[in-house]
């Protein structure tokens, strides 16, 4: 291949330069300084955002990058990190310095890990991961004492990751569309659920929804009961002592 030229198929970016990221700074109604380079077909992360790495919120999402460079870490007081639909397959650890973020969509993306130094952005509330390749979630999640809301939508989960029971502010779970093993098929071929399956905690839940809730925990704490009740009639015509 002639140097200088480019892979064929590899679509050429556009090319941002630092006047134009300027003049796409925005404020939000909040008073947040808001850099908006979404739907720019960028196939990287231009290098002049090293000088507007003041900003509270960047989005770079719908556009063609593949990677995300290690400058990320520079935006140490960016709280809202949005790059959902682009073609990134990982993450830098470095994004684990963005110790302000709050909000980090990386929706619609080819990630199939997440690295373990996710867990330290300590401050996080909500995570979108929805439309990925994801089939796990690092441990370290489950540092993310702050994380109110994730996002694992349209992945490749079987079960619910146990990270996710040590969140206690935890609110809402979306696992809509994965491959979810259920107990009728846990040791054969896997189902996609197609209805929506969210987590909430029971605070969240409408009166009537908590009554239906309560009733179905006493139904089945009576059905527990008669089973251990039957299981001691059965072993006491065995002779087995309790």
């Amino acid at each position: 291949m002639a140097k200088g030229k480019k892979k064929k198929g590899q679509p050429k970016g556009k090319t941002i330069t630092l006047k134009m990221a300027q003049n796409s700074m925005e404020l939000t109604v909040d008073g947040k300084r808001r850099l908006n380079l979404s739907f720019q077909e960028i196939t990287a992360v231009p290098k002049c955002l090293q000088k507007l790495c003041e900003v509270d919120e960047l989005d770079m999402s719908r556009n063609l990058i593949r990677k995300i460079p290690d400058f990320i870490d520079q935006f140490v007081g960016i709280r809202v990190l949005d790059l959902h639909s682009n073609y990134l397959e990982e993450l830098p650890v470095t994004i684990s310095r963005l110790q302000n973020l709050l909000v980090l969509n990386l929706c619609n993306n080819r990630l199939t890990s997440l690295p373990n130094e996710l867990g330290l952005l300590t401050k996080l509330q909500t995570l979108h991961l929805g439309l990925n390749q994801l089939d796990t979630l690092p441990a370290s999640i489950g540092l993310l004492k702050e994380l109110r809301h994730i996002g694992l939508s349209d992945n490749r989960f079987t079960r619910v990751p146990g990270c996710i029971s040590r969140l206690n502010n935890l609110q809402k779970v979306n696992l809509d569309r994965n491959p979810m093993l259920t107990e009728d098929t846990a040791s054969q071929e896997s189902v996609m659920i197609s209805e929506s399956l969210y987590v909430v905690t029971e605070s969240f839940l409408c009166e009537h929804c908590r009554k239906k809730l309560k009733n179905k925990k006493l139904e089945i704490s009576n059905i527990n009961k008669v089973q251990f009740i039957a299981a001691i009639v059965a072993n006491m015509f065995l002779g087995v002592k309790w």
